[in-house]
């Protein structure tokens, strides 16, 4: 789905779903919740001198990366997974920020303290919306780097995913695997990644604070990869979901608008295993009826195939 489409609806709904109807710099004021995960809190667009990205330690062999709300307000988190062999980076982000100079400089720090050869580079991504592969032409010519495509029959083929939408396949870094997974709804070719031996799931934009996109008629797709999702989480100690975007204002149901590049007391990227059943339950209960619906820490936000003159929240019916 091109999110340029549905602006005017996004626009028109916010109101309703708000409550009313690797670079050093100093830490600004947010306002928001401390975070669990993380050293710091995730710049949010509010000094001008913000860094176009944000480098932060989940652990030591992943790095996550934040591009900031002052060059694009989508601002994706890119996630980085380091073994002894291999690297992989999850997503190139939403326009031309130094996304290969940064991940190159956390590569030769890597490989420079521990000894190792140059690392090949696997660049991947969640899904394949814009915001998530405008970085891609950065590293085509990139030595010892492969680019995975982003349509089903590229993430098939190349992780050997033949029982799509069901199975998994993993990928060995050297020390660190990762696992990934189907897991349709939100887009046709979109992937989840547990980094193997870790108590996270970074979920795309399938699972984040935020709001959750999937089309009208694609609502049993979406819930059947949540459901999935969660079983896997309870049965592999996942505590923690990781998605792309932060959109939830630090109060339950409240939301900012696309338009806000500054966003005070945002919400904690970090969510816990438990959002898997939340959104479940939330979906279960507009099955028959898919409607733009704000929880505490999600929006559900079906929307027509051509969204062009029918304005939610109840579009789907319209």
């Amino acid at each position: 789905m091109k999110k340029s489409m549905l602006a005017l609806g996004l626009l028109m709904v916010t109101s309703a779903c708000d409550g009313s109807g690797m670079a050093e710099v100093k830490q600004p004021s947010l306002g928001g919740p401390q975070p669990v995960l993380f050293e710091k809190q995730w710049n949010a667009g509010l000094e001008r001198n913000e860094p176009k990205l944000q480098v932060q330690k989940l652990e030591e062999n992943i790095v996550v990366i934040r591009q900031s709300l002052l060059t694009n307000f989508e601002s994706p988190f890119m996630y980085l997974l380091l073994g002894d062999e291999k690297a992989l980076l999850i997503d190139t982000g939403a326009s031309d920020v130094g996304l290969r100079k940064a991940v190159d400089g956390i590569l030769d720090k890597w490989q420079l303290e521990r000894n190792l050869k140059p690392l090949s580079l696997i660049v991947m991504h969640s899904h394949g919306h814009g915001d998530h592969v405008y970085g891609d032409s950065a590293f085509k010519d990139r030595p010892n780097t492969t680019i995975v495509g982003h349509s089903v029959d590229d993430v098939k083929q190349y992780f050997g995913l033949s029982d799509w939408p069901e199975g998994s396949s993993s990928i060995d870094l050297g020390g660190q695997e990762a696992v990934i997974f189907p897991a349709p709804g939100h887009h046709d070719s979109h992937l989840m990644i547990h980094p193997k031996g870790t108590q996270y799931l970074l979920t795309g934009d399938s699972v984040y604070p935020g709001r959750l996109y999937f089309r009208c008629d694609r609502i049993g797709q979406f819930k059947n990869t949540i459901d999935k999702i969660g079983r896997y989480a309870e049965a592999n100690g996942i505590k923690w979901a990781l998605g792309t975007h932060i959109e939830m204002k630090n109060v339950p149901g409240e939301t900012f608008s696309p338009q806000d590049n500054k966003r005070p007391n945002e919400h904690l990227l970090e969510l816990p295993s438990s959002i898997f059943a939340d959104i479940s339950a939330a979906l279960s209960e507009t099955f028959d009826a898919p409607v733009v619906k704000a929880y505490d820490y999600f929006v559900l936000f079906p929307h027509p195939a051509d969204p062009r003159g029918k304005t939610p929240p109840n579009w789907c019916a319209s």
